[in-house]
């Protein structure tokens, strides 16, 4: 992929899971009395924010090591084999570290 265009998805990417980190963020909780029920969802709620906070903030931590790649010239090879990484992928999933074939074998 041309080191431009990644550079570009990859703030695209960037400003996307930051919008909605911040947006999980500034959800404010209600101050208005509820049933015992409204506690339970609001806790399952609270508890998938806080999944989907995780899982954002690995993205972010993914990003943040693809643009470490694209500054040292290995942006876009698998990190697992040294192959590279077809443009369709990174095209799709800009922080990718390997290979579809390769994701299985990560840990």
């Amino acid at each position: 992929m041309d080191p431009e265009r990644a550079r570009q998805r990859l703030n695209e990417e960037r400003s996307r899971v930051e919008q909605a980190l911040a947006s999980l963020q500034s959800d404010p909780a209600s101050d208005e009395p509820g049933d015992f029920a409204d506690g339970g969802a609001e806790l399952e709620q609270s508890e998938r924010d806080e999944a989907l906070r995780e899982d954002l903030n690995e993205i972010l931590a993914a990003i943040e090591r693809a643009e470490r790649r694209l500054a040292d010239g290995t942006y876009g090879i698998s990190i697992a084999s040294g192959e590279p990484i077809p443009d369709a992928r990174l095209e799709a999933v800009p922080w990718a570290e390997r290979r579809v074939d390769e994701e299985g074998r990560a840990n």
